[in-house]
């Protein structure tokens, strides 16, 4: 099975480059740290969530994070370990850790890119799937540390589609 390249797939000197040239078309703010690592703020519904994309030229695989200044109390962790194994369960992409050294919530993903063929597209996808998972769960983990819900609870919550506004 071979799969056909994009016309618009471009090999960059660097992927991150085309990632920064995303971020600046949408005003973000954003710091390049290293060759290999971009860091920005976007500004959710519910709260900022920081970003740090990483390139391994190792593995031609770009690496999203993202933070959300929440943290887990050690007596909520494995409540909270029960409700991650939900909300990863709905996920087709990405999914939520919990980092044990500081008890925060943390979206990763991975996007391979063979020979860096990389497209503005898959950038921006990329960082749209981790805004809008970070957006659509928040409300869960927000219930279950500060609501006292259980992960059940906390995950109807989450899955609970409104239609209009009120």
């Amino acid at each position: 099975m071979s799969l056909a390249l994009s016309e618009s797939s471009v090999t960059l000197d660097h992927p991150l480059d085309l990632l920064e040239g995303a971020v600046e078309d949408n005003g973000w703010p954003f710091e390049r740290s290293g060759r290999d690592e971009l860091n920005l703020s976007v500004a959710g519904r519910w709260c900022d969530y920081h970003f740090c994309f990483n390139w391994r030229d190792d593995l031609q695989s770009l690496h999203v994070s993202v933070s959300f200044d929440m943290r887990v109390a050690r007596e909520r962790r494995v409540a909270l370990a029960e409700l991650l194994m939900l909300v990863n369960a709905q996920l087709w992409l990405g999914h939520f850790d919990l980092w044990a050294d500081d008890g925060a919530i943390m979206f990763r993903h991975v996007l391979i890119f063979p020979e860096s063929h990389v497209s503005a597209a898959q950038c921006e996808g990329l960082l749209h799937l981790a805004v809008e998972a970070c957006e659509h769960y928040y409300p869960a983990f927000q219930f279950l540390l500060w609501g006292g819900k259980s992960a059940n609870e906390a995950m109807s919550a989450a899955l609970l589609e409104c239609a209009g506004q009120a």
